[in-house]
């Protein structure tokens, strides 16, 4: 039986090995919210925005994603503890465990696409247990038309049964949860974990996979968005650096908030049809676009409200990892299409909790290439159990979890692009100041804002001795001067009123920068190993 006051269409999931299943085919996303609610899987916050708490996970599960090792994917595939190979045998058992799981119980079901460029789409049918599992799918997938469904093919599968649970030993996994890609079938298959983020990245790692192989076209984990008179803006970064805070601009349109393509013929398109934003700390005063995206349609996770139903964005008791996705049209100022020209200004954001990293630098080719193969943030304490001081954290490409090629192919490909492009490249350390964690604070939001609009308006002049300082460390350029910030703020070492101890600090850091990439420098050019700090401290 299909049930569907949405779409006419009428499906089958035989062949997908789900049988006498209730289906639920493309349902609205206010018929998924009320059956949440129904199910007792959610609540309704005071403004009616959904309110789920995604279980045992609230955040990705990294040693629990695997690589089906094949003919397609064996010697492309950068093996190793981000990528884990998964026999392809034992996918198919445990496949079949999964959809044996899944027939005689309801189901949702929705047909998607990725990739906003049209010679890019990617077709995509995402099969769930729960109900609001389907409409965070329906929030960041993009949408096809009534007529588009009439004649959808899937290409891609995702089939998400949160509630089942592998057995290790018999089923090849780490523990019960795991999310698997399988390129020669087409599928992606995630089970024994609610966390919705793992949908997402699963389709955003296989899009990894086939773009540069098949498309000679660059994945990236960044947000983008582009000025009135076209200039397009990408903005590289891990979790909590503020790649959707920086590109949620209501000065400039927004592409996307964490997945495109750099086409080879000088285009940047958006993989996804909405937003996935962390709501730490979240205020209307600081980020009024995210703040007002969150209504009827969006979905928030692993937040804490008060007896009225309101949200209290403070509360971490859950997770600091608290999310909302809503579709991208909940932003006022969007790009339609979700594409834009080759960008002018690439920004690389990191959240330096070593407190040394100028607020802003600008960066040669070279150094370009050594900071994204680096793809450097930091833990603070209290994130992790165990992180009771500042630890680096290095993340290749700015998004290593997702990546299944080696870094350098993503590094060569961008460094290209940024050449051909005549692209220039921005550091941003969007942490702390005037020390390290616990003792500077993190620099503030409008001082960041300004730096990167200045950027954008041409305000920071000519590369140059008298604009530009070099850090003595990390070789870096810090402006000496920007609009809309204090002068002082421009130099960390000038923040800390301590010499000795800033560049005791400084030298580790450089020191953790120089031994991460022992990894790749038998792969790396001359060029770039000289785009990092240059000499140890002892």
């Amino acid at each position: 039986m299909v049930n569907s006051d949405q779409s006419t269409k009428t499906i089958s999931l035989e062949k997908y090995g789900i049988k006498n299943a209730k289906v639920n085919y493309q349902l609205s996303p206010d018929q998924l919210q009320s059956r949440t609610i129904e199910k007792g899987q959610g609540l309704e916050t005071a403004n009616r925005t959904l309110a789920v708490n995604t279980g045992e996970f609230t955040g990705r599960s990294p040693q629990d994603r695997y690589i089906v090792k094949d003919d397609i994917t064996k010697d492309r595939v950068w093996w190793g503890d981000i990528n884990i190979p998964f026999d392809s045998d034992k996918f198919q058992k445990l496949y079949d465990k999964v959809v044996d799981y899944l027939s005689e119980n309801e189901v949702y079901v929705r047909d998607s696409y990725a990739c906003a460029d049209e010679d890019y789409k990617l077709n995509i049918r995402v099969i769930n247990e729960y109900p609001w599992s389907n409409m965070f799918a329906y929030n960041m997938f993009l949408r096809p038309t009534e007529d588009e469904l009439r004649d959808f093919t899937p290409e891609w599968t995702v089939v998400n049964a949160p509630g089942f649970m592998a057995d290790a030993e018999i089923d090849g996994t780490r523990q019960h949860n795991f999310a698997i890609l399988d390129f020669t079938r087409k599928i992606a298959l995630i089970g024994g974990t609610g966390y919705t983020g793992e949908i997402k990245k699963g389709i955003f790692s296989a899009l990894n996979f086939i773009l540069p192989v098949f498309k000679d076209t660059l994945p990236m984990h960044c947000s983008a968005n582009v000025g009135k008179e076209g200039d397009t803006a990408i903005f590289f970064g891990l979790s909590g650096t503020g790649k959707t805070t920086l590109s949620t601009d209501a000065n400039r349109s927004l592409i996307g908030d964490d997945e495109h393509g750099w086409t080879s013929e000088n285009s940047v398109f958006n993989f996804e049809g909405g937003c996935y934003a962390k709501v730490i700390n979240l205020s209307a005063e600081q980020e009024p676009e995210i703040f007002g995206a969150i209504k009827k349609g969006a979905i928030l996770e692993n937040v804490i409200l008060n007896d009225e139903n309101v949200v209290d964005f403070a509360d971490t008791s859950i997770t600091q990892n608290t999310r909302v996705s809503y579709p991208i049209y909940h932003i006022e100022n969007i790009k339609k299409p979700s594409s834009g020209k080759n960008p002018k200004n690439i920004f690389f954001l990191t959240a330096d909790a070593f407190g040394v990293l100028p607020p802003i630098s600008k960066l040669t080719p070279s150094q370009a290439a050594y900071h994204f193969i680096s793809g450097y943030t930091a833990k603070v304490a209290g994130t992790e159990a165990g992180v009771v001081e500042p630890q680096p954290s290095f993340s290749a490409c700015f998004g290593a979890p997702f990546m299944p090629l080696h870094p350098t192919k993503y590094a060569e490909m961008l460094s290209k692009k940024m050449k051909d492009a005549g692209v220039n490249v921005w550091l941003v350390n969007t942490g702390w100041t005037g020390g390290p964690y616990g003792v500077g604070t993190r620099i503030k939001l409008k001082y960041t804002r300004a730096m990167i609009n200045a950027v954008l308006e041409g305000h920071l002049g000519l590369y140059n001795y008298e604009n530009y300082h070099i850090h003595s460390v990390f070789g870096v350029a810090q402006p000496r001067s920007c609009p809309g910030v204090p002068t002082e703020v421009l130099s960390p070492r000038t923040t800390w009123n301590d010499d000795k101890a800033y560049y005791k600090m400084a030298f580790k850091l450089s020191n953790e920068f120089r031994n991460n990439f022992k990894q790749f420098e038998s792969y790396a050019s001359e060029e770039i190993r000289r785009g990092g700090p240059q000499r140890y401290a002892f």
